[in-house]
């Protein structure tokens, strides 16, 4: 029987509510769903400065170090990931809220509250460690080339590699060459997945992370050493300090005074995701590389490798062609990443302390003195790859002067972050300058005893 038209009239209200009941429950489901998508795309947002420097610290050189350290140590030294993660997470936090809160890199305020001579002294050391690094990244990334495609020499890939490098940074806008970085740390993960290809003990290796196993010799020091300088690294103070002044450009703020007026909770809390979740990513990659050449190489009689390239193809036999490929491919990627961020931080600080143009955002013609020692940077890193210099040596001893660099640097960052007159309100809290003296002691004390030992 068909509806009369009052039962259509007051039925209709009833089938309406009905319906968008249904489309609300649906459009929640939708929302519900969506959640997880924009909380990782808001988080992806927000990471930056700290994820690009934490990426940037295990750069060949570090990749050298602690697959050097995994094949001759074994698991023995993989507690060193979790211990010098807070250390690190810490210090780069206090380089990046100095440039946040007082809208200038770090020289410039070493130069500002200290004495010109302890500036000058911490830019040479930056300097001479920047060179040196660069030279070996360059080094590894062409021997790592040549294992996926040998046919072209060593010397065609360093130059290549220079080129590409210095084409990025002088020519391609800062907005979109900060894109490129953040992308590129993502190929850090290749050294997750590579872990996987191999046997890991489980047990074996949660007993070594949790209990810390030294023997005091001569080789072990400067492995330590060696771990402590290609995390916390001179040339990733002065980068991350700059780059959140640099950020701050983008975003507008462009006087000292409009930073220091704008920096709210906000972008403290922002700042820290970011830091803290590169430093992360940064000891994980750790603990991976470590892991990986533990379980592969020393575990089958391998405990001493060349360079980074060399851990890539001991790793064939044993892991087969992808975890290679995957430690070859990581080597070049991260290098593309690393070696800006070497000769950005040694020009930041040289133009800062001189006083001249600072910032990747300006154009060539307008800052010729900071891209000036950026291209110095590169063609003397090339240069070093050519008169001789052993391979392993330099990787390694590239992390050891990074290591001996870093208390004197330490030194300022802490004193900076911890003045009112600096950092008002945002200064260091107990518990920051605790970690932060901690770690000037720490480091001096390594670095000491790896001098005595190199010398002995």
């Amino acid at each position: 029987m068909k509806k009369s038209i009052l039962e259509k009239i007051f039925s209709a209200p009833a089938e309406v509510l009905e319906k968008s009941v249904e489309l609300e429950k649906e459009i929640e489901h939708d929302i519900e769903n969506q959640k997880p998508v924009k909380a990782a795309k808001e988080y992806w947002k927000i990471l930056g400065p700290g994820l690009i420097t934490g990426a940037a610290d295990d750069d060949p050189s570090g990749i050298a170090t602690y697959s050097q350290m995994g094949a001759s140590r074994g698991f023995n030294l993989l507690w060193l990931s979790p211990f010098t993660f807070p250390l690190m997470g810490a210090i780069q936090e206090m380089c990046a809220r100095i440039g946040l809160v007082t809208g200038a890199g770090l020289a410039t305020n070493i130069k500002r509250h200290f004495s010109k001579k302890a500036l000058y002294f911490c830019v040479m050391l930056l300097l001479f460690a920047n060179v040196f690094n660069i030279g070996a990244d360059f080094g590894a990334m062409a021997k790592s080339m040549q294992l996926i495609y040998p046919k072209l020499g060593f010397a065609f890939w360093v130059i290549i590699f220079a080129s590409l490098s210095l084409f990025l940074q002088v020519f391609v806008s800062y907005k979109k060459y900060s894109k490129y970085l953040k992308y590129l740390s993502l190929v850090l993960l290749a050294y997750v997945f590579s872990a996987f290809a191999v046997h890991i003990n489980w047990t074996d290796l949660f007993k070594h992370l949790v209990i810390p196993t030294i023997n005091f010799n001569k080789d072990e020091i400067i492995l330590i050493c060696a771990a402590f300088g290609t995390t916390i690294s001179p040339y990733l103070f002065f980068w991350q300090s700059s780059q959140e002044v640099e950020e701050d450009i983008l975003k507008g703020k462009r006087t000292e005074e409009m930073r220091r007026e704008q920096t709210s909770v906000d972008d403290i809390r922002k700042m820290r995701i970011d830091n803290w979740s590169g430093m992360f990513f940064s000891n994980i990659i750790m603990f991976f590389i470590i892991a990986t050449c533990a379980a592969a190489l020393f575990q089958n009689g391998i405990t001493n490798i060349g360079t980074a390239a060399d851990a890539a193809l001991a790793l064939r036999p044993f892991a087969g062609d992808f975890a290679f490929a995957l430690f070859a491919i990581g080597i070049i990627g991260i290098g593309l990443l690393a070696i800006p961020v070497l000769a950005g931080s040694a020009s930041y600080a040289m133009s800062e302390t001189f006083g001249w143009k600072t910032g990747l955002y300006r154009k060539l013609k307008n800052n010729t003195s900071f891209y000036g020692v950026i291209i110095i940077a590169m063609i003397l890193g090339i240069i070093l790859n050519f008169i001789g210099i052993d391979p392993i040596k330099a990787l390694i001893y590239a992390a050891v002067l990074n290591g001996i660099v870093s208390p004197v640097m330490l030194f300022f960052i802490v004193k900076l972050s911890s003045k009112e007159e600096v950092m008002g309100k945002f200064k260091n809290k107990k518990i920051g300058k605790m970690i932060g003296w901690f770690s000037v002691i720490l480091l001096t004390v390594v670095s000491l005893t790896t001098i005595i030992f190199i010398f002995k």
